[in-house]
């Protein structure tokens, strides 16, 4: 009995030991847990416990000169629905009602909503989709459906928000507006007045401290935020409206009209480089028309002949040649180095001045005029064209310039014919908003300004920043030659290749271009041509300059010159900006049958500028549309606002006065 009774001894000394043995280890690893190892656990456990979330800043937007918004951040929302949290009486007395309701707003059959329903219920799916993209008032609608009128724990409705980015006034512009694109917080890509200016607009994202309650819930621990969000400022475009829907419609019916491939245009204020308007329109293969890449300011290409306005100016600066040296066109084909130099007119123009040669297109004329002042000395032709800023970009504020290509004497690919194809606008390189700023230059008298995009940075009504003109050239030739250029090129529309677009009521200046792109390679993807116009107006006292470039036109209309493609752009643009009324031929052009879903300018132009004296019944137009119409008719106009026209202060029918100010309430 004693040697068991000794044997139960050792076991509960065994025991003993073993639990005074553990608790040593639990000591040692509580003591390890709280002065070794505590800051790491206590980090730990309140990372789980306590988090410092975001609170976005609020985006500025985007704001046209005139005031209309070009850019702006609203809330976007998705709903889901948690199938499983809902009780089986309450889904089964709402299941329907709720069908019928989803069915009025989400536009599908209620059997196909309760259907779906049911299902997600069957498979237990907690995170069905129910819609997204709804406004906030799809989002407020929907939240008071029956089931989902008892909220995320009785009724399982999931409420997902997001801030999105939205252009009230559509696709206009878009490509310039642009967009930034985000991931975890951080910019990472974007285009347009959206990434060049998301200093500004961004603001700084304030912080909120929150503690972790039951069911994966946070709510704030105090009532003041860690740190306040900075909302952005807003950005003042240079963008104006009016124009900017004069140019985009011009753009386009041309483009359509000669099933072209892709264009854009510029319209820029000539003393202060502002761009008022700016359209880049790519064509789908729907045939449709849509702003795809900014052509203007990334595409870099061979011109054609309004380069040539380089050639005369360095001519006339050098004293080489004056506008009434005469020529010959040599039966309109001249030979350098084996290769042919023709002008577009089969025969040539005979004998004629420098100045009619310029305003006539003439290659042979151009090419003969450079080559045999300059074939013994390069140089300085090439150095006049660096020196007037053909050679480097313009240092635009929006991101993607293309950049300009001038040949110089010492590269290594110069060859026999690179100067006189300069001289025709060939083996160069340039984009249409360099080429707009080189003309807009002799326009402004010879001061070179850099086309700006924004004109000011605001907060309210607090002005942050101004952006000023900014002269990239004080004098880009003498005073003389600017003289000799403005006359020519206002004999390019009176009587020479813009002939066409020539009105005696309203005076142009510009010159015409028609460049063979790509050309020796085959294929769609190889030569085609490119129409181009630029110029300013009116021809006198220039007020604006534009540039139309129309790349890819259908040659199987048996028409590609500048004159006829871009030029009815330019002049269009011309028109509608400065005169009440169109030109009887371009009514008949705009005189279009329109679908009904259609408010278009033109259409509403058209149909009421034969009835000035009444006014039109705006209800249902675009504001920018219904803003153009009335501009034109002689009204000042009041808008409060975006989207489409709901009231008018001033009803359709009564007697129109000219100068009346109405109201325009918008949806």
């Amino acid at each position: 009995m004693a040697v068991e009774d000794k044997h139960i001894s050792y076991r509960i000394y065994l025991v003993a030991f073993g639990i005074f043995v553990m608790a040593i280890a639990i000591a040692v690893k509580l003591t390890n847990i709280q002065w070794v190892e505590g800051d790491y656990y206590r980090k730990l456990a309140k990372e789980r416990t306590v988090r410092n979330f975001v609170i976005p800043a609020n985006k500025g937007n985007i704001y046209s000169a005139d005031g209309s918004l070009l850019a702006t951040s609203i809330p976007n929302y998705e709903i889901r629905f948690d199938a499983v949290t809902p009780k089986a009486e309450s889904f089964e007395k709402n299941v329907k009602s709720l069908s019928d309701s989803l069915a009025t707003v989400l536009g599908k059959s209620s059997s196909f909503f309760e259907n779906e329903l049911r299902k997600a219920r069957a498979n237990k799916n907690r995170y069905y989709l129910i819609a997204r993209n709804l406004s906030y008032t799809q989002y407020f609608k929907i939240k008071g459906f029956p089931l989902f009128n008892l909220g995320a724990y009785k009724g399982g409705i999931i409420i997902e928000q997001e801030t999105v980015r939205e252009h009230p006034i559509g696709k206009i512009a878009e490509r310039t507006v642009g967009y930034e694109r985000t991931s975890n917080g951080e910019s990472y890509e974007g285009k347009g007045i959206e990434w060049a200016f998301r200093k500004y607009l961004n603001g700084k994202d304030g912080k909120i401290l929150k503690q972790k309650i039951a069911k994966g819930q946070w709510k704030p621990i105090r009532d003041i935020n860690e740190v306040d969000p900075q909302d952005g400022y807003d950005v003042i475009s240079t963008i104006d409206v009016y124009i900017q829907d004069i140019a985009h419609h011009a753009l386009l019916k041309q483009l359509e009209l000669y099933q072209a491939d892709h264009g854009c245009v510029v319209v820029m204020e000539t003393k202060t480089g502002h761009v008022k308007a700016i359209s880049n329109l790519g064509r789908a293969k729907d045939g449709t028309y849509f702003e795809t890449t900014n052509y203007a300011v990334a595409e870099s290409h061979e011109p054609g002949s309004t380069y040539k306005l380089a050639d005369l100016m360095a001519l006339l600066e050098d004293k080489k040649a004056d506008t009434s040296t005469v020529y010959d066109s040599k039966g309109g084909v001249i030979v350098y180095s084996g290769k042919k130099v023709r002008d577009s007119h089969e025969g040539g123009y005979g004998k004629i001045s420098l100045a009619r040669g310029f305003e006539l297109s003439s290659n042979t004329v151009m090419v003969q005029a450079v080559y045999d002042n300059y074939k013994n000395d390069p140089s300085k032709f090439v150095n006049h064209l660096n020196n007037f800023g053909l050679n480097k970009p313009l240092g635009l504020s929006i991101k993607g310039e293309g950049k300009p290509y001038v040949p110089q004497p010492s590269d290594k690919n110069w060859s026999n014919i690179s100067l006189p194809w300069m001289a025709f606008g060939y083996g160069v390189s340039i984009t249409p908003m360099q080429t707009l700023a080189f003309y807009n230059a002799v326009a402004n008298n010879g001061e070179m300004v850099k086309p700006q995009f924004v004109s000011e940075i605001k907060e309210w009504n607090r002005t942050i920043k101004k952006y000023g003109k900014e002269v990239l050239n004080p004098s880009i030739c003498s005073p003389a030659t600017i003289a000799k250029l403005k006359a020519v090129l206002a004999n390019v529309v009176k009587k020479g290749t813009g002939s066409k677009l020539y009105s005696k009521d309203f005076s142009m200046a510009g010159k015409t271009g028609t460049a063979q792109v790509d050309y020796g390679k085959s294929g769609r993807s190889g030569m085609y041509y490119a129409s181009s116009f630029v110029g300013y107006f009116p021809a006198d006292e220039p007020k604006y300059s534009c540039i139309v470039v129309v790349h890819r036109p259908n040659t199987a209309l048996n028409n590609f010159y500048g004159a006829d493609v871009a030029g009815p752009v330019f002049k269009r643009i011309a028109q509608k900006i400065f005169t009440d009324a169109p030109s009887t031929n371009e009514i008949k052009n705009l005189d279009r049958k329109i679908p009904k879903q259609e408010n278009n300018y033109d259409a509403y132009y058209a149909k009421y500028q034969k009835k000035q004296q009444i006014i039109p019944n705006l209800k249902g137009m675009s504001g920018m549309d219904a803003v153009a119409l009335l501009g034109n008719l002689g009204m000042k106009v009041k808008v409060i606002g975006v989207g489409k026209v709901k009231k008018q202060s001033l009803e359709a029918g009564q007697n129109l006065v000219k100068n009346t100010t109405i109201l325009l309430e918008l949806s």
